[in-house]
């Protein structure tokens, strides 16, 4: 860290920012985490609309192959997406503190950092993306149309990687509006692109992931013109984009380990995609349409990890280290609500959202399958991610990345190379219950790792004026 740190003069625009040190907690993070929830369900939503594109106008095959890439691009995104995490950490803390020079080193290092990123996702998905699929066992019949989906997808990955830099920044400040915006604006393009390419020309999967990348490229577009026009410590300047060493350093730090930690919940994902794959194509197709619907729960808990983060490190950088266990406290109260009404509710109406994506019936029995098993449960996962955002908000990140290798990538691997090899466990009911029983051991474990942190750092003592 610098010596003497400019003070920045913040302008409370109350239009996009949200103060997070003072006042009611509770209000404050709805305010917060409502518009994040409805841009989270929207991009699911325009995602949900590319299942449902191909679904009903290209057929099983071409629904199995959309399907069946997600976790795989989920792996070879996590890691990046993770160091967005930590540029969302340190703007946060930059911003709350008034350091304006920081600020502006971690603001311009995240967006060329994203960009970089992106180029080098693009090289390694189309590169190498196919050949993994083939040793995901991905079924002969949707092979192709998988690789033809990925390969154009990741032509897209500069302009995802700079949204989510710049929407973590725009985050730190509490500014969740205008994502928003940008993502309704890209998501009705996505919309209408799948059903021309798709329907008209008869693009199948390589439409629908045109229609994406163009969806994403007008997205990126929007955050950076936001960004251009900021005026208040966040804005950026074309001529000062640069990796500053020291502040990559610490976007490294912490911002790793997040993505590691994506990257093996990703990977034992690919390893149940493999599984799910064993139990043929139609297993696989409605696997991958409860997957779409599940996304809409499990973004809409997010969000209040989303809020911890930001809320936990603007408030250490202010030094109201009072306010963390009331953050804590409300952002699990939050997430069991919303994880446990939100899950039933998808499971009583399962077999209609499964009929939008299929009319066949065996695909979405095989989708109900999976819906009354996570759906009910999801909760668990919501809380366990509202406790790594805990700990990422206090600087910790390598403690959470540890747990979730130990507590649910590496139970799941484990099950999956044992006991669900025996012919008695080898069934989608054995490999769905592992979810569930690994959030539950993950969250525990992470609670002991929060009581652990709040004794080391004394998060009790009186509050910095």
């Amino acid at each position: 860290m610098s010596v003497k740190e400019e003070k920045i003069s913040v302008k409370k625009s109350g239009k996009y920012e949200i103060d997070m040190c003072n006042g009611s907690i509770i209000k404050k993070m709805l305010i917060f985490t409502v518009p994040l929830m409805f841009s989270s369900m929207l991009q699911l939503l325009f995602n949900a609309a590319d299942v449902i594109v191909v679904g009903r106008y290209a057929g099983k095959a071409a629904l199995g192959a959309v399907g069946s890439t997600s976790s795989l691009i989920n792996l070879l995104t996590n890691l990046f997406i993770g160091l967005s995490v930590s540029s969302n950490v340190l703007t946060a803390r930059y911003f709350a503190a008034k350091q304006k020079e920081q600020l502006s080193k971690v603001v311009h290092t995240s967006m060329m950092l994203s960009i970089i990123s992106g180029i080098f996702l693009t090289f390694v998905g189309v590169i190498w993306a196919p050949s993994i699929l083939k040793i995901m066992n991905t079924p002969p019949e949707v092979l192709k149309l998988a690789v033809q989906y990925i390969r154009m997808y990741f032509v897209g990955m500069t302009a995802m990687m700079v949204y989510n830099f710049g929407s973590a920044i725009l985050r730190a400040i509490g500014d969740t509006k205008r994502p928003l915006y940008f993502l309704m604006i890209s998501g009705v393009v996505n919309v209408a692109l799948n059903l021309l390419f798709v329907r008209q020309f008869n693009m199948s999967v390589l439409g629908v992931a045109l229609a994406t990348v163009i969806a994403q490229i007008i997205s990126a577009l929007c955050v950076v013109v936001c960004l251009v026009k900021e005026k208040n410590g966040i804005q950026l300047e074309f001529k000062k984009m640069k990796i500053d060493m020291n502040m990559l350093k610490l976007i490294l730090k912490i911002g790793l380990p997040a993505g590691f930690q994506g990257c093996l919940f990703s990977l034992s994902n690919v390893f149940i995609q493999s599984a799910v794959n064993s139990f043929g194509d139609t297993v696989v197709a409605g696997n991958s349409a409860a997957s779409n619907i599940e996304g809409f729960i499990y973004v809409a808990m997010n969000a209040f990890h989303q809020a911890a983060i930001s809320f936990t490190s603007q408030n250490v950088g202010a030094g109201k280290y009072k306010r963390v266990n009331k953050i804590l406290y409300v952002a699990q109260g939050c997430v069991l609500t919303v994880g446990l009404v939100l899950g039933i509710a998808v499971v009583l109406s399962g077999e209609f959202l499964l009929g939008l994506y299929t009319d066949e019936p065996a695909v979405i029995m095989a989708g109900m399958d999976r819906l009354k098993i996570i759906c009910i449960t999801y909760c668990l996962c919501g809380m366990m991610d509202v406790m790594v955002g805990m700990l990422r908000g206090l600087g910790y990140s390598v403690m959470p990345m540890i747990v979730s290798l130990i507590g649910a990538c590496g139970l799941r691997i484990l099950w999956l190379s044992t006991g669900f090899r025996l012919e008695q466990f080898h069934t989608t009911d054995m490999l769905y219950i592992t979810y569930p029983v690994s959030w539950s051991l993950t969250l525990i474990a992470h609670i002991i790792c929060y009581v652990t942190v709040k004794k080391k750092i004394n998060l009790q003592k009186t509050d910095i004026k």
